[in-house]
C-alpha cells in the first residue's frame, strides 16, 4: 500500500516522467535514423513528445523568473518550436536525460524572447523619445502611469530597466562608431 502511495506522490512531484519520455525519444530517433536512410523525410515527433515539450516549457515560464513578462506565451512558443526543431540532436550516447536537455533548450529560448522584446521596447522608448520634444508626453505617461521615478515608468511602460537602457544606448553608441570607420580595401 505504502509503495503505490508513493509512486502517486512521485509521479504528482515530476509532470515529466523520464524514462517514458526517453524511451519515446529513443524510438523517435530509431524511426528518425529509418527515414534518413530511406532518404524519407523527417518523421513529426510523437504526441506524447509534443506534450512533454509543452509541459515543460509551461512549467518553466511559471518560474519566478519568467512569470512576469506580459509576453509568456511567445516565450513558450519560442521553447517548444526550438524544442521541435533541435529533437534531432538529441543524443542518447551523452545524455539519458531528455527532460534536463529539452529544459536547457527551452530556458535559452526564454532568454532568447526576453532579449528581442527588450530591443524593440528599447526601439519604442526611442522613437517616444525622439518625438516628444518638449517633454510632456513622458510627464503625461509619469502622472497616468502613477510611477513616482524614472525607473518605475521604464519598466511599467516599456518592460525596461535602467540597466538595460544604459546596454542598450552603449550599443547603439557602439555601432555609430563602427559605421564611422572608414572601410579597408581588400
Amino acid at each position: 500500500m505504502d509503495d503505490i502511495i508513493e509512486k502517486e506522490v512521485k509521479n504528482l512531484k515530476h509532470y515529466v516522467n523520464n524514462e517514458k519520455f526517453l524511451k519515446s525519444m529513443l524510438e523517435w530517433k530509431k524511426d528518425l535514423a529509418k527515414a534518413e536512410k530511406k532518404g524519407n523525410k523527417k518523421p513529426p515527433v510523437t504526441t506524447y513528445i509534443a506534450e512533454c515539450f509543452m509541459m515543460i516549457a509551461e512549467h518553466l515560464a511559471q518560474r519566478p523568473n519568467f512569470i512576469n513578462y506580459p509576453f509568456k506565451d511567445d516565450m513558450v512558443g519560442d521553447g517548444i518550436e526550438n524544442c521541435i526543431a533541435y529533437a534531432h540532436n538529441f543524443d542518447p550516447q551523452k545524455s539519458q536525460n531528455p527532460f534536463a536537455y529539452f529544459t536547457q533548450i527551452i530556458y535559452y529560448a526564454f532568454l532568447r524572447r526576453i532579449e528581442r522584446e527588450k530591443k524593440q521596447s528599447y526601439i519604442k522608448y526611442k522613437c517616444m523619445q525622439m518625438n516628444d520634444m518638449d517633454g510632456k508626453f513622458v510627464e503625461w505617461l509619469r502622472d497616468n502611469q502613477g510611477s513616482s521615478t524614472f525607473s518605475e515608468f521604464l519598466q511599467t511602460t516599456f518592460f525596461l530597466s535602467e540597466h538595460d537602457l544604459e546596454k542598450m544606448e552603449k550599443k547603439e553608441k557602439e555601432k555609430k562608431k563602427r559605421g564611422k570607420k572608414p572601410k579597408k580595401n581588400k
